[in-house]
């Protein structure tokens, strides 16, 4: 996780886990082999998803890069097909994008009074698959790998706290392709609620 530097517009000063939008590019494929596990297909097309489960996955995947200096990579198996943008950075390394490796872990929908208004879906998987250095490009500081029992010390908003204690529990289990669904966590007026479904 990262802070958020003061001069955000959105949650300054609050720590966050790396992440952001669907850009253009994430709509186009990476060139590697893009494997996505049926179990977390099924979990996304819950909640009427419009954008391709693979998008959102290169989006994920580029974001954590760009962020954090991490790769979730594996060895190459087969050539691409002409990567470009971050994807050759992988590439120049002999990796490829872990797309196998990643659970649903939550959806989260911002209040309606909210400046900013976010649709999001909370990823999750196995730090050990993380290739490079822990730098990223300056949007989030006091950047590490943090014990999640420190956690409450931090400045979190309560989607954070909410899905930090699910991605602890998926990991518990053992299992990041749950078999129920993954629950929203959106609210009603000013009221947090969580509905899993």
């Amino acid at each position: 996780m990262g802070r958020r530097h003061g001069r955000a517009k959105f949650l300054p000063d609050i720590y966050v886990f790396p992440g952001g939008r669907v850009e253009p590019d994430d709509r186009t494929p990476t060139g590697f082999r893009e494997r996505l596990e049926p179990q977390f297909l099924q979990g996304l097309r819950r909640g009427g998803l419009r954008t391709d489960p693979t998008a959102l996955l290169r989006a994920a995947i580029r974001e954590t890069y760009e962020e954090t200096g991490l790769m979730l990579a594996a060895g190459l198996e087969d050539e691409p097909a002409e990567p470009t943008g971050v994807w050759r950075d992988f590439h120049g390394r002999g990796l490829r994008p872990r797309f196998e490796e990643i659970g649903f872990v939550a959806r989260a929908i911002t209040p309606r009074g909210s400046h900013r208004r976010f649709n999001t879906r909370f990823f999750l998987a196995d730090g050990s698959y993380a290739a490079g250095e822990l730098t990223g490009d300056g949007e989030l500081e006091d950047l590490a790998w943090r014990p999640a029992a420190d956690m409450a010390r931090f400045n979190l908003v309560d989607v954070t706290e909410f899905v930090l204690a699910e991605a602890l529990t998926v990991w518990r289990d053992g299992n990041i392709w749950r078999d129920r669904p993954p629950p929203l966590f959106s609210y009603v007026g000013e009221s947090a609620r969580i509905r899993r479904d």
